[in-house]
């Protein structure tokens, strides 16, 4: 994935946290090159649980920590 809006080079540069999250968030939202580290996801779960999409969230706690839902399946998939 390209994202024109964001110099990679100089963020990465000024502030290699900040991009270690966003390239984490990135990828989760919007795929693209590269694996998705579980070390990195665990540390930052935190922060990253609270940016990304409902079903992303439970997917990525059904493989990391084997957290299952007895939730009813949704008709629609804008209702929560």
């Amino acid at each position: 994935m390209y994202n024109w809006s964001v110099d990679e080079k100089k963020f990465k540069k000024e502030d290699s946290e900040g991009y270690k999250f966003w390239k984490l968030e990135q990828l989760i939202n919007y795929g693209g090159k590269g694996k998705l580290d579980k070390k990195e996801i665990k540390k930052y779960w935190s922060k990253l649980k609270k940016r990304i999409g409902f079903e992303e969230k439970r997917l990525i706690e059904f493989f990391l920590w084997k957290k299952r839902y007895s939730l009813q399946p949704r008709k629609y998939f804008w209702e929560k």
